[in-house]
């Protein structure tokens, strides 16, 4: 029995310190940055200045885009998870009813028996299906069972941003890329698999969220400027609008043509109906991301990335 223990301790005492090796492997460059982030002045964060039509609910990590699954009238976040160079494969999927509260916190991730969601960001939900970007991959779940159902890479992609899906399939997707105007490109990607560059450069300026408009064009909004174009399926810009402010992310477009902008820089959101000017209808909503909107209700669902939350936007 004496010996048993102690082949218990030499166990334990070597599993340690292979934890401890490992996490040093990982942590010089965590330390060097807590380092820098020490010689800071300290600042203590401030209450949320919400305009009165917005709400907001904390529990997620990393939430940076919402959808609205219309059949069970649920609220579907998704969630980049812990870094991908600290903890790979920790995206997951929340579930949250319309009054805020938690449905389902891990409904995909709650275990990792068969999925891969790395750093998911952009997605929509079409035909029973939920599309979610994954860096240069994108992936679909089955919406009533949350089983993976497909996936397709671009190998020439940096990483998706957003992403719009037709009802045959076709994946619309941005890269935001980086300061060369060279990265900022919207892609197609075919019922098929295959996929192109539609378009790439100015006037995209760091692209991000992307929409259908009622007539079929694809609208973008840049987070370098507050412009909101529109382009023809064959990539031809054919119109521009601009939101109140720029560093914009999220874009919802209505039946009516209305467009809704997330400033994900300055946290305000941007209504634009047709032929009129850009006006502001929420404000206050720090690194407000890709939006979703609630038919029923007629609300905006608003992730907000490291804030670790989402807001509700009642609109009048």
């Amino acid at each position: 029995m004496p010996r048993l223990r102690g082949e218990r301790l030499v166990s334990r005492s070597m599993a340690v310190a292979a934890l401890l090796a490992g996490f040093t492997a990982g942590t010089t460059a965590t330390r060097a940055q807590a380092q820098e982030a020490a010689d800071q002045p300290f600042m203590a964060g401030a209450p949320l200045d919400l305009s009165s039509n917005a709400r907001t609910y904390g529990g997620f990590r990393f939430a940076e885009s919402m959808a609205y699954d219309e059949a069970r009238d649920l609220y579907v976040a998704v969630n980049a998870g812990i870094a991908q160079d600290v903890i790979p494969n920790d995206g997951y999927i929340s579930l949250i009813n319309p009054d805020g509260s938690a449905h389902t916190l891990k409904w995909i991730g709650v275990d990792r028996n068969g999925l891969t969601l790395n750093h998911p960001l952009g997605s929509d939900i079409v035909n029973g299906l939920l599309y979610v970007a994954d860096i240069n991959v994108v992936r679909w779940f089955d919406m009533a069972s949350g089983e993976p159902r497909g996936s397709v890479a671009v190998e020439d992609a940096q990483r998706f941003n957003d992403i719009e899906v037709a009802e045959d399939g076709t994946i619309w997707a941005t890269q935001t890329g980086t300061e060369e105007s060279g990265t900022w490109r919207v892609y197609r990607i075919g019922p098929d698999g295959e996929a192109s560059v539609v378009v790439e450069g100015a006037p995209l300026a760091r692209p991000n969220g992307i929409a259908f408009d009622p007539d079929g064009n694809i609208v973008v909004v840049n987070v370098n400027d507050n412009a909101v174009l529109t382009f023809s399926p064959e990539g031809e810009l054919v119109g521009t609008e601009h939101a109140v402010d720029g560093g914009n992310d999220g874009l919802v477009v209505l039946d009516d043509g209305t467009k809704y902008v997330s400033s994900v820089r300055i946290g305000t959101v941007s209504r634009i109906r047709p032929g009129e000017a850009a006006e502001v209808v929420a404000s206050g909503i720090p690194s407000a991301a890709s939006m979703a909107y609630d038919s029923k209700r007629n609300r905006l669902l608003i992730p907000m990335n490291n804030w670790n939350a989402i807001t509700i936007v009642d609109l009048d």
